[in-house]
């Protein structure tokens, strides 16, 4: 007499999940979709943090396993002792640190010049809107992922189809003056990092003034403006 041997169970497929965003409801989205995926084949281990340190602090930590895929919200609260700012700054660390992880980002910008940098600087596996953002197109974007494409959301395919002619570009020059004002650097020390004039200082910030219709002449505004706008 023989016997069948039961058939074994089909071992499943286990996947590090990175989330760090700073609402907690949207983090429960998450991981509602992630655990719906295919539950027969895939097992998800998936860690959380609220803001910019928690999230540092868990990419650093060497005794996590490395991530495959990462959701990170762009604007969070910063990690300012380690220059973290933003869920950028965290995808750059992750890149670095696990290359092989996939990036996906989720942001509220909705200006094209700052969704043109963040995809020249980070090239995310996935980029979506917030206000595209619901159940499905969370899943959607989940499983294109994972089956290794690429997914922008409706809102970023509809801006990158857009004329590029309103697009604003500045020059490395510009960028390092930007920088300056916004650290408050004196004027002979910018003189000493950026190889030109004074003058050309002054009409090349002026120029900015003018590309960014800033008309209260403040450095303040000029930064912030250039900021929301991605040019650094």
């Amino acid at each position: 007499m023989t016997f069948d041997l039961p058939a074994s169970a089909p071992q499943l497929v286990k996947k590090n999940i990175l989330i760090v965003d700073d609402h907690p409801f949207i983090i429960e989205g998450y991981k509602n979709a992630i655990t719906r995926y295919n539950p027969k084949q895939y097992e998800f281990l998936i860690s959380q943090a609220h803001d910019c340190r928690s999230g540092y602090d868990i990419i650093e930590n060497n005794n996590n396993a490395d991530f495959d895929i990462a959701f990170l919200d762009i604007s969070m609260p910063p990690y300012e002792e380690k220059e973290i700012f933003s869920g950028e700054d965290l995808a750059k660390l992750l890149l670095k640190k696990m290359p092989s992880c996939k990036i996906i980002l989720l942001t509220m910008y909705t200006e094209l010049l700052k969704i043109k940098t963040i995809i020249r600087t980070i090239q995310p596996n996935g980029l979506i809107i917030k206000n595209d953002l619901t159940f499905d197109e969370l899943l959607l974007a989940f499983d294109k992922v994972m089956k290794n494409e690429k997914y922008y959301s409706q809102s970023v395919v509809k801006m990158l189809n857009q004329s590029t002619h309103n697009a604003i570009e500045i020059d490395q020059y510009d960028k390092q003056i930007l920088i300056h004002l916004d650290k408050g650097t004196p004027i002979h020390e910018v003189l000493q990092n950026i190889p030109i004039s004074l003058n050309a200082i002054v009409k090349r910030k002026k120029h900015l003034m003018e590309l960014l219709k800033i008309k209260s002449g403040s450095d303040h505004d000029l930064v912030k403006e250039a900021k929301s706008k991605g040019l650094f």
